[in-house]
């Protein structure tokens, strides 16, 4: 086992964390408004997400993923939880101060946040069940499971350290906020959650009406 391969399979993990999508759109969003524990915090949630994506995988529960019932599920569960997220913060908007609004929501709701919106994403789904399922193939008939588990070790080192990079990142921003882009934070923050729920909820629409369609 060389270090140039454990090296690929830790810039997948961060590969498969960098795409702009909603979990990270809510990484950026917690960071600014309230600091680098709860951006961390949605990640962990996204993380755990992950993390049992890949146990579904490996244990062979894809099939199950497959029934189309499922699917429209998840894309229409999925549609709603992120339209319901856009929704709340842009409504909040209007009430933020940075005195008033940072600290107030705890830990647990940001984890919680992380943890539905990977779990119910069609996207994160089909993607971890792409990639990982080809690297579990690759891997399954070339070497054992000792080092199945270590390269799966090396991915998720990659989704940690995209992680704190973002968490990072956004408390970065901290320092140039004033109350007028704090708002205009949530307010971009909620319509890209809106765009993404409207987007699954649209494919769980279609998926449910193609037999009528036809």
């Amino acid at each position: 086992m060389s270090g140039q391969i454990l090296f690929s399979y830790f810039i997948l993990g961060i590969t498969l964390a960098a795409p702009i999508g909603p979990v990270n759109s809510a990484r950026i969003d917690k960071g600014i408004k309230n600091g680098f524990w709860h951006a961390w915090s949605v990640g962990v949630g996204s993380m755990l997400a992950d993390g049992l994506f890949i146990l579904f995988v490996y244990l062979g529960f894809v099939h199950f993923i497959e029934i189309p019932v499922v699917q429209i599920f998840l894309w229409l569960f999925g549609g709603f939880v992120l339209i319901y997220s856009g929704v709340e913060g842009m409504v909040k908007a209007g009430a933020l101060s940075l005195s008033g609004y940072r600290q107030k929501e705890s830990l647990a709701k940001s984890f919680g946040i992380g943890f539905l919106m990977s779990i119910t994403s069609p996207l994160s789904i089909l993607f971890w069940i792409g990639i990982y399922g080809s690297v579990l193939a690759k891997t399954a008939t070339t070497t054992g499971t000792t080092d199945l588990l270590i390269y799966s070790s090396m991915i998720f080192l990659g989704l940690t350290c995209w992680d704190v990079f973002v968490a990072m990142l956004a408390t970065s921003f901290r320092r140039f906020l004033n109350e007028r882009s704090l708002k205009t934070i949530s307010i971009v923050s909620g319509l890209s959650l809106l765009g993404f729920g409207g987007y699954f909820g649209y494919q769980g629409l279609m998926a449910l009406l193609a037999p009528f369609l036809k």
